[in-house]
């Protein structure tokens, strides 16, 4: 996945057609402690990623697909 900038804007002018709901974690072991909020503490956000027509929620889910933070080498 490129890079992505993340650009603050108004709910109201985002379109959510298609998109499929990442997660986004810290390091790629998608696991840390449980937070107060419920979320564990290595969760960052969710990221709505534009889906191709021909794929669906379900093609993403059963993959677990997520993204991670840059990782230092």
């Amino acid at each position: 996945m490129p890079k992505i900038w993340l650009k603050p804007a108004k709910l109201v002018d985002i379109k959510f057609e298609h998109c499929y709901t990442c997660p986004v974690y810290k390091t790629l072991d998608r696991r840390g402690t449980l937070s107060t909020t419920g979320h564990s503490t290595n969760f960052v956000v969710m990221i709505e990623l534009p889906m191709q027509k021909r794929h669906n929620l379900k093609h993403w889910v059963k993959r677990g697909v997520a993204l991670v933070t840059q990782l230092n080498d």
